[in-house]
């Protein structure tokens, strides 16, 4: 399970962030996206060092990058009026890398951060590059696209609220997780919906259309795996294991949803700016 999980977290550092930056502001954001890989070689390197104080210099230098992205997303927010839903997940997609790497950081130093096993705080970094940093950034990206209508607009709202459950389920207890993951899972299949319905007819070519798609019907799957570990978790009821997890359902969600998701809203965006100025 290591390895699985470093390569997805890899993916998700060196070349997911700097593509999605690039999405959510192609002018704003353009220098932060020139310069994230260097701030996600050192991110990555650490994945490969056994635990202790080189590892986790390296996951700070990353986590300080993270930690900055994040300060630029809380600047960018309007002012004097309640944020739109585009904004929303823009602002929920900048945030997310630096609680990927608080997770990195305690992990690397073998500090249990809060009381959490260190499995989960590894499991809990590509959890928000990806249910984090893509899924909100899609979300924006779904709901700011021309042909998005209202079931576009609410998962812009219900993918951050399902992703802060989530990350507060953690502190309480397996029943607010299951919320959080219900939440998240409705935001996601209406983002699939969407996609299927009102975005993937208006791209100008196959292989557009093709990549969008598989990124709808990928989180089908992957989002019903969440939803019952979810539940086995909270009940008892029988329901995968971790390594089972990120075998199905993070490499699916990391290469069935983000990759084909991202390489088809290049492609889509190539010609005009897709999320420029959210959360500005």
């Amino acid at each position: 399970m290591t390895v699985l999980v470093n390569l997805i977290v890899t993916l998700g550092m060196c070349w997911v962030v700097p593509v999605g930056l690039r999405l959510i502001d192609p002018a704003g954001l353009r220098t932060a996206a020139r310069l994230w890989p260097l701030a996600a070689a050192p991110g990555a390197l650490c994945l490969w060092l056994p635990r202790g104080p080189a590892a986790t210099g390296l996951a700070a230098l990353y986590g300080a990058a993270a930690l900055a992205l994040a300060c630029r997303g809380v600047a960018r927010l309007p002012r004097g009026h309640r944020p739109a839903p585009a904004e929303v997940a823009a602002l929920t997609a900048l945030v997310s890398p630096a609680v990927a790497a608080g997770a990195l950081v305690a992990e690397r130093a073998g500090h249990r951060l809060f009381g959490f096993d260190l499995d989960i705080l590894a499991l809990t970094v590509p959890h928000f590059h990806f249910a984090g940093f893509t899924a909100a950034l899609v979300a924006g990206l779904v709901c700011r696209s021309a042909a998005a209508g209202h079931r576009a607009r609410w998962a812009a709202y219900s993918v951050p609220a399902g992703t802060a459950l989530v990350l507060l389920g953690y502190f309480v207890d397996d029943w607010a997780e299951l919320l959080g993951a219900v939440v998240l899972t409705a935001g996601m299949w209406t983002v699939a919906l969407a996609t299927w319905r009102d975005v993937r007819p208006a791209a100008r070519d196959r292989l557009t259309g093709a990549l969008l798609a598989v990124s709808a019907a990928v989180l089908v799957a992957t989002m019903l795996l969440a939803l019952w570990w979810a539940a086995g978790e909270a009940t008892g009821i029988v329901h995968p294991t971790l390594t089972w997890m990120a075998a199905t359902h993070g490499l699916g969600n990391a290469l069935g949803f983000a990759l084909c998701s991202l390489l088809a809203w290049r492609r889509l965006t190539a010609d005009r700016p897709a999320l420029q100025a959210a959360s500005r």
